[in-house]
């Protein structure tokens, strides 16, 4: 018996969860994936996005340790292996390369729901920017920092940043109509008109639900996402 086991029944979660992975990998070419079990039978599986955000989408399935961690690029490789079957060997765990505390799985107040080509959109006119702005370093910090959206709702307002719009658009979370992942340059009329994205908070983090997945990123004036 394995010690460290990934387990995950379904074909087209194993094949969700290998996009998710890929997603993070092309983001951050050293992504550390996170795997918790939770108590519904689901794994919470998460990953930094390199700006400051992390992703997360959840899977039926299991994992032993409960929770532990995995390279991307090992996991991606495990993942990819159509003929392994439900049970995928994460690797080698990379517990001391995770850096910071998760967010908590309850106590989000529902702030509002933004229509998914807003969000969009606004990634597409930030991409323009960072690529005639942008240096070798990737887009200006002056624009990841940007406040480009106010959301208010539920006793609650909270301002979103480029950086989390960026996250949530490069993880591929927004669906096109046809059920595709919409990309960065997708056309917005390709994207159903009625398809939203829930925005939740706790005192010290935003929340970003899309179909395909969450992204949460720490409010201003909380401690930073990662510690050194």
């Amino acid at each position: 018996m394995l010690e460290r086991v990934l387990t995950v029944p379904a074909p087209a979660d194993r094949a969700d969860l290998a996009t998710f992975v890929g997603c993070a990998v092309r983001l951050d070419e050293s992504a550390v994936i996170r795997l918790r079990r939770r108590g519904d039978g689901r794994v919470s599986v998460w990953a930094p996005t390199g700006f400051d955000a992390l992703a997360m989408r959840v899977v039926v399935g299991d994992v032993r340790p409960r929770d532990t961690t995995a390279a991307g690029d090992v996991l991606a490789r495990a993942l990819a292996d159509r003929a392994g079957g439900p049970e995928i060997d994460p690797g080698f765990a990379m517990d001391s390369a995770w850096r910071g505390a998760l967010p908590p799985e309850s106590g989000f107040v529902h702030v509002d729901d933004v229509p998914a080509r807003v969000l969009l959109g606004l990634a597409q006119r930030g991409a323009a920017l960072a690529k005639e702005h942008g240096s070798a370093q990737g887009p200006p910090t002056s624009l990841l920092e940007q406040k480009v959206l106010e959301v208010e709702g539920g006793g609650t307002e909270v301002t979103v940043s480029m950086r989390t719009v960026f996250a949530l658009t490069g993880m591929g979370f927004v669906p096109l109509a046809d059920g595709r992942p919409a990309s960065a340059d997708t056309d917005l009329d390709a994207i159903d008109e009625n398809e939203i994205v829930r925005v939740r908070a706790t005192p010290t983090w935003l929340r970003l639900d899309a179909r395909f997945g969450s992204v949460y990123a720490r409010r201003a004036g909380a401690l930073p996402l990662y510690t050194a």
